[in-house]
């Protein structure tokens, strides 16, 4: 899954893609790469963003997907109902929701209704505050039933849980120490019996264990090598930024094995 962020400030990406001119060439340029799915993004979710409207979403990623016209296969990364139904009225066929739809009330009926794909995202906070000292006694186990929780509820609202995919919440929320504990455990999360998708793409706990307390971004060597062991661990939708680099190492990954 490539990574197009329509925003200024996102962590890694920001301001990069806001023209949409630009972001849709960067879409088609990840499917080329070989991306199965392009992640569609209006909001930032990093640590301390601030939220959007669901106007100004709109407003940033509708250029993007009318440009696309359905060429490339678009996951749209929303808690908004508003901005979900227009995505997927564009032709988006999964909804990305960092709050495992806890965010709207109105999003598990627009899932259902259109009959999409849905991943369902541990966080612990908000991104404002998610930062800000975490605390797990066990946090495989204690990710695992909350999205054991998440599905429950999405299926009750007539989500088909063969369409329902679960992410870890990598950095939403955890030290560094507990986002690589959630992929060396990733065993307990797979027994729910659903397709995992891991974000570890640049994330800050990459650069934090090569030396730099205060990284904001990791690199794209470390970030291979996450995904390489999250492949290794079980995970079947990896969520990345540099998606050529990225499916190079995997396809020798996956030849090994």
């Amino acid at each position: 899954m490539g990574i197009v962020n329509v925003t200024p400030d996102s962590f890694s990406d920001g301001g990069v893609n806001l023209d949409p001119d630009i972001a849709a060439a960067a879409a088609r340029r990840m499917l080329g790469e070989g991306a199965e799915m392009v992640d569609i993004g209006g909001e930032s979710t990093r640590p301390g963003a601030e939220p959007v409207s669901a106007d100004e979403e709109l407003r940033r990623i509708v250029p993007v997907l009318e440009r696309l016209a359905r060429e490339v296969p678009v996951s749209i990364d929303t808690a908004k109902a508003d901005v979900a139904r227009r995505a997927l009225e564009l032709g988006a066929e999964l909804v990305n929701d960092v709050t495992a739809l806890r965010g709207d009330a109105e999003l598990p009926g627009v899932v259902a209704d259109a009959g999409c794909y849905l991943c369902l995202m541990h966080m612990q906070g908000e991104p404002r505050t998610m930062q800000r000292g975490p605390v797990y006694n066990d946090v495989a186990s204690e990710v695992t039933a909350f999205l054991e929780g998440r599905l429950g509820f999405a299926i009750d609202a007539g989500i088909d849980e063969s369409r329902i995919c679960l992410d870890p919440g990598i950095g939403f929320g955890k030290t560094v120490e507990q986002n690589f504990e959630l992929v060396t455990r990733l065993d307990v999360l797979l027994r729910l019996g659903r397709p995992v998708l891991i974000g570890f793409s640049r994330k800050s706990s990459l650069g934090r264990l090569l030396g730099d307390p205060h990284a904001a971004t990791g690199s794209l060597s470390a970030s291979i090598a996450a995904a390489v062991e999250a492949y290794e661990h079980g995970a079947t939708i990896l969520r990345v930024h540099d998606v050529k680099e990225h499916v190079e190492a995997l396809t020798v990954a996956r030849a090994i094995a």
